[in-house]
């Protein structure tokens, strides 16, 4: 619900919200009167650690801002649709890592996995509303998520760059070879939350290029 000075331009009358998505006190605080769309989106990756060496405050981290922040979110929003009684779409950022398991990722695996499950809840009890709810789960995307991590800096200073680093990754991942952009994915959201998706509710879309084949 968080858009910068650019994609405010678009829509002056939008309230922008600044705060921590896990903090109750934002969401009771905010003003989400005439919504009709949300996208619950926050969230933050864990290092490569086994649970075994998983430091509790870690996993706490990762939990409160993918799957405590979420709810909140999602909690919010579900009622600013209620009041509304005109219906609307909500679409739930999740990640192939909540559908196949991979080492490492227990906090941001666990977290991704529970909210495909949270979309199937809400839908179920959005629909009596006329509220749809879906979920996503794309493989690798081109996002900060990839390029701020210490490996993927180093992976990227031996290969020559971003692009190289991102090409290596996804052909070692996925079928098709490559990883989605930003762009894509906001594509496959958009179609969700469109009317062409009328009848689509409590689903997961898998966008992984055959990561999970």
């Amino acid at each position: 619900m968080d858009q910068d000075q650019a994609g405010l331009a678009e829509f002056p009358n939008a309230q922008k919200i600044i705060g921590d998505v896990a903090d109750p006190l934002l969401w009771q605080n905010a003003d989400l009167s005439g919504l009709t769309h949300a996208v619950i989106n926050a969230g933050v990756a864990n290092g490569g650690a086994a649970i075994a060496d998983l430091d509790f405050a870690e996993w706490r981290r990762v939990m409160a801002i993918n799957l405590d922040g979420a709810f909140l979110s999602l909690s919010a929003a579900m009622r600013a649709l209620r009041a509304g009684k005109k219906g609307g779409a909500v679409l739930i950022t999740s990640s192939i890592a909540g559908v196949k398991a991979s080492p490492g990722i227990a906090a941001y695996a666990s977290s991704k996995a529970a909210l495909i499950h949270l979309a199937r809840v809400a839908a179920l009890e959005g629909a009596p509303d006329q509220i749809r709810v879906n979920a996503i789960a794309p493989a690798g995307v081109e996002t900060p998520i990839w390029t701020e991590q210490k490996f993927f800096k180093d992976l990227a200073a031996a290969k020559g760059g971003a692009e190289q680093a991102f090409r290596e990754l996804a052909e070692g991942s996925t079928h098709l070879g490559r990883f989605a952009k930003a762009e894509e994915v906001a594509g496959q959201i958009a179609f969700l939350l469109s009317d062409q998706a009328a009848l689509i509710t409590g689903t997961c879309l898998v966008a992984d290029g055959g990561y999970s084949l």
